[in-house]
């Protein structure tokens, strides 16, 4: 693969025994690239911003006086264009898709299945995955049908909106209220597809 862009990956992960694995399972491929990882949110949001990988593979359950799982998925989402893969150990539904949705990953991976770690790396590298679609189904699930028309305005969608410009308006600020975003550059940067 040397005439091709390797995907690069960053992994957050406090527990050293499973960076061992994650980055021995990585290393053994041509196509994906093990540039470094962090043993805490705070670190994992930096090394994500200063060296923008296409992959950031966080644990969900990052422990200490520190950003989250999901909060330091989110951030990195919100700053760069690396898309967000969810490691956990939890493989109850319910954790998993809130912490999908409040955090904007593009999926998420199940510790006890890492034999299929490279593969969702790659999907979710080259391209929308199904995974992903649905998470985003999900987020914006909780928009009524005024809201979502709005949605897709504000991300350059042919929409018919018959509302005043100040309904427009307080239907803007109830999407971003509900996503949990500040403003339209946030939105198109998150759900451009």
């Amino acid at each position: 693969m040397s005439s091709e862009k390797k995907i690069r990956i960053l992994l957050i992960e406090n527990d050293i025994d499973f960076v061992y694995l994650i980055r021995k399972t990585i290393e053994q491929t041509d196509d994906l690239t093990f540039c470094t990882y962090a043993e805490n949110g705070y670190a994992g949001l930096e090394l994500a911003r200063k060296l923008r990988p296409d992959i950031v593979l966080t644990d969900l359950n990052l422990t200490g006086n520190n950003l989250d799982g999901i909060e330091v998925s989110r951030q990195i989402r919100l700053s760069t264009n690396a898309k967000v893969l969810l490691l956990t150990s939890f493989e109850d539904p319910s954790i998993v898709i809130s912490a999908s949705k409040k955090s904007f990953a593009c999926g998420y991976i199940f510790k006890s299945q890492c034999q299929n770690l490279c593969g969702i790396i790659r999907e979710s590298a080259t391209g929308i995955t199904v995974q992903e679609r649905f998470i985003q189904e999900l987020i914006l699930k909780d928009l009524s049908s005024a809201e979502r028309s709005v949605f897709d305005m504000m991300l350059g969608r042919n929409v018919d909106i018959l509302s005043s410009e100040k309904t427009i308006a307080n239907q803007k600020t109830s999407v971003f209220k509900k996503l949990g975003i500040k403003n339209q550059q946030e939105l198109q940067h998150i759900f451009q597809l």
